[in-house]
């Protein structure tokens, strides 16, 4: 029962992350079921089948809010699954002792990317025209491999390259991912039920972390309005290297002082992209606070003259102030009519 609880706090904490970021949550869950002595396979197994609750329960959201893009789910969920099917027989293959670095050394990569993604603002290219169909389709083959070999990465590796795009609103690019992951989710285990079986699921531990994961989706609703994406992001990637840092290291067979060491420089670069994260994340609210005091002084003069201009009013006269049609730079004057 303790363990089964442990378990539940994990998907907690996992949806959590995945909540505030819109990624994470099969990295988050598998790096502490990796941690907690469960076996690759039926880690990334058990997660896979958990998400299926929890990306249909995100997918409904998503649809109900408008965040979802159907052109783009259609073709990136197809080659996806493709991938994640493949990918889920391939770890099913492998043995424990072999697949363990393998998953280790792909959620260290996705950790690591997150450190590096979350230190510094992500700079949109606002190209122009659709997505096509030859770069969503490689992008969803890749994602889903990497998602099923991994434990974890639909969300780390299609989230970002959606959004460098700069040809979707960042709401639909998440709302289309998580809604695109049910299919892949779906796909992986079917993998994994043929090369493991059915009792290469750990039902409890799906139970579990999907029981966890469904307590912490309004959570992390309130979360993501509270705690900076930023912060959160290189948090979580420092936690994901440094835990499977010890994988990697127990497998290369490395002694003496080398692991002690390594781990002082992960730690000491984890530190560095938290203090990256806090100067972008100062940077970007210092440049939208001074957008918004340019919007509002550019404002003010225009509604004082306005007024000045104005014939007099009466004084019985009714005064009815509403919003003009937005300017050229986005900014609202206000418009008086006086009636009476």
């Amino acid at each position: 029962m303790r363990k089964l609880l442990i378990l539940a706090l994990v998907g907690l904490a996992a949806q959590l992350v995945d909540g505030a970021l819109g990624m994470a949550y099969g990295l988050t869950s598998s790096t502490l079921l990796l941690f907690a002595g469960v076996a690759p396979a039926a880690a990334s197994a058990s997660v896979h089948l958990a998400e299926i609750g929890t990306t249909l329960a995100a997918g409904v959201a998503h649809w109900r809010f408008g965040n979802v893009d159907w052109r783009v789910v259609g073709r990136i969920a197809v080659p996806g699954a493709i991938g994640a099917f493949a990918g889920a027989t391939f770890l099913s293959s492998m043995s424990t002792e072999a697949a363990a670095p393998w998953m280790a050394a792909i959620l260290f990569t996705l950790g690591a990317y997150l450190l590096v993604r979350f230190s510094r603002p992500l700079r949109a290219n606002r190209a122009a025209g659709p997505l096509r169909g030859r770069f969503l389709g490689p992008l969803g083959l890749v994602a889903g491999f990497v998602d099923a070999t991994g434990g974890g990465g639909w969300g780390p590796v299609a989230t970002p390259a959606l959004l460098v795009s700069g040809r979707m609103e960042p709401r639909k690019v998440i709302g289309s991912v998580d809604t695109a992951e049910f299919v892949v989710a779906g796909a992986a285990s079917a993998g994994f039920l043929l090369g493991l079986g059915a009792e290469g699921f750990l039902l409890p531990t799906v139970a579990a972390l999907l029981v966890g994961g469904l307590i912490a989706a309004p959570i992390a609703a309130w979360l993501v309005r509270i705690v900076p994406a930023q912060l959160l992001g290189a948090t979580i990637g420092g936690v994901i290297v440094l835990s499977n840092a010890r994988t990697l290291i127990r497998a290369g067979g490395l002694g003496g002082p080398v692991p002690s060491l390594l781990y002082v420089l992960l730690a000491a670069g984890w530190l560095v992209a938290l203090a990256l994260a806090v100067r972008a994340l100062r940077r970007t609210r210092r440049a939208r606070t001074v957008a918004d005091a340019a919007l509002a002084a550019d404002a003010i003069p225009a509604t004082t003259a306005d007024a000045a201009a104005a014939p007099p009013v009466a004084a019985d006269a009714t005064v009815v102030v509403e919003p003009a049609p937005a300017d050229a730079d986005g900014s609202r004057r206000l418009a008086a009519a006086v009636e009476g």
